[in-house]
């Protein structure tokens, strides 16, 4: 890098050799001569070079550590950081430096050698400004194209970029900069090529013609030339940061037939496509639990499915055949969505998600696809939470539900065939589970659960026994217990 780096500054001397060149039209003087300021000049250029190096180098370190094997995350992200600033850094840092070592004293020395009036530096200092600034924008992009295959290759190791959250020198203000000075310094070589010698008059009539054409009519080109490219960009941004706010609702006028509107175009075709998968992930999120949705679009979801621990909470609604065939079809639907739209939020709230709906039961997992270790106690509380707002509200309605847990070793994966597929669970501790809340019917214990996620419960919730009972499809008895908090269905009854 450093070795690019010096190289690549060392190009000054063909400038400055340009520059004398340039004098020798509008002044007299002996190639000797010419050739002598040429070489003086350029041994101030390299004192510069050299001061300009121990200024810089120190801001190679991180691009330098990083490619001698330095690739942690830390110290990527600060040689990113060190190769995408170092262009404008770099320039800032230096700038003073061309001008006090070479640019002063270089016209100071022209004057005296060639035996000009004081007057003559006028001119001169405003054509080595107008070389400063054509050989600053020369180093800056140089070093910009240098560094990109380095910052290709470190991007390739870091997490793709949101925001750059670094300061460099904008695309308006490189065009302001680079496209007058192009302009200033044609116009002063077309002029000295023209030039009869006549000295520092022409020379000083020359710099101000150029410099004013390039400050009016090719400043007029410049500005709408960057008007023409910055705005689309400008709409571009507005609208990426529209999109990151989670709006899709947004387009962008194509105002131009060259590339920057095709980018706003294939922009627009970008966007559309979100819009389409975030309705499609609404509605995937509408029929199937939000959480469960999420896993299956990530990168950790195995479609093979897994075993795993969980605890697992089946609710069913109490006299619900009676209720349905005195009711019509549509009081029965809105009933059952009024009740599940309390107890859904109960179960999200733990940390759970519903399974599966089954007619006026529904069945929800805690513990997969996210592995809580606390799962039991979160399906325990959920459970009593459930019995609060749906069988001790006496305004919740008229539909009372039994709630059963049990916790156990399931295989959670996607289950189904000939394209549909189903992200479920299975194994006996779900079946269990359903038995369980059938035997809150016999019990009058609204919310029961097993030993198993008594055992998994700790002492974070006060049990009461209710005994071992045999359960349908079950071979040894199980035993059953309800949290000291939930009252029995009849107490709540008889208020």
């Amino acid at each position: 890098m450093r070795v690019f780096v010096t190289l690549e500054l060392l190009t000054v001397i063909p400038v400055i050799l340009g520059t004398y060149v340039l004098l020798s039209f509008y002044y007299e003087g002996g190639k000797g001569t010419f050739l002598l300021l040429f070489g003086i000049t350029s041994g101030l250029a390299l004192i510069s070079v050299a001061l300009i190096c121990l200024k810089t180098y120190p801001l190679l370190k991180p691009i330098e550590f990083w490619i001698d094997g330095g690739r942690d995350p830390r110290s990527t992200a600060k040689a990113w950081s060190a190769a995408i600033s170092f262009p404008w850094r770099m320039i800032r840092r230096v700038i003073p430096i061309p001008i006090l070592v070479v640019a002063l004293p270089s016209v100071a020395l022209t004057v005296l050698v060639l035996e000009l009036s004081p007057l003559a530096a006028l001119p001169m200092i405003a054509g080595s400004f107008v070389a400063l600034t054509y050989t600053a924008m020369l180093h800056y992009f140089a070093m910009e194209t240098g560094l990109r295959p380095v910052l290709l290759d470190i991007n390739q190791q870091v997490a793709p970029r949101t925001r750059t959250g670094l300061r460099s020198l904008s695309l308006r203000w490189r065009l302001l900069l680079s496209l007058p000075a192009i302009n200033v310094i044609t116009g002063v070589v077309v002029a000295a090529l023209t030039s009869d010698g006549s000295g520092g008059a022409d020379l000083g009539i020359d710099v101000a013609i150029a410099v004013a054409v390039a400050t009016t009519l090719a400043l007029e080109l410049t500005v709408l030339l960057s008007r023409s490219i910055l705005q689309p960009l400008a709409d571009l941004r507005r609208a990426t940061e529209a999109v990151l706010d989670g709006n899709y609702d947004v387009s962008i006028p194509v105002t131009t037939g060259d590339e920057t509107g095709g980018l706003v175009a294939s922009f627009n075709a970008m966007v559309q496509g979100l819009a389409e998968r975030e309705r499609i992930r609404e509605a995937f999120g509408t029929y199937l639990d939000r959480d469960v949705a999420e896993y299956i679009l990530s990168d950790s979801y195995d479609k093979s499915g897994r075993e795993l621990d969980v605890s697992v909470l089946f609710t069913d609604v109490r006299g619900f055949t009676g209720f349905a065939s005195g009711s019509e079809a549509k009081d029965v639907v809105a009933a059952l969505n009024g009740l599940f739209e309390v107890i859904v939020p109960i179960i999200a709230k733990h940390g759970g998600h519903v399974d599966k709906f089954e007619g006026d039961g529904l069945l929800a997992v805690f513990g997969a696809p996210q592995p809580y270790p606390d799962h039991a106690v979160r399906a325990v509380r959920a459970g009593i939470e459930i019995n609060e707002c749906v069988n001790d509200d006496a305004e919740a309605g008229e539909l009372r539900v039994g709630v059963g847990i049990n916790t156990g070793r399931v295989v959670a994966g996607s289950i189904g065939g000939a394209g549909r597929l189903n992200f479920s669970v299975i194994g006996d501790a779900v079946n269990i589970a359903a038995r369980v809340e059938g035997m809150t019917r016999e019990t009058d214990r609204p919310v029961l659960l097993t030993a198993a996620t008594a055992a998994a419960l700790g002492r974070s919730v006060d049990l009461i026994p209710q005994g071992a009972f045999e359960l349908r499809g079950v071979a040894d008895a199980v035993e059953l217990l309800a949290p000291a908090a939930v009252r029995p269905l009849a107490a709540i009854a008889s208020e």
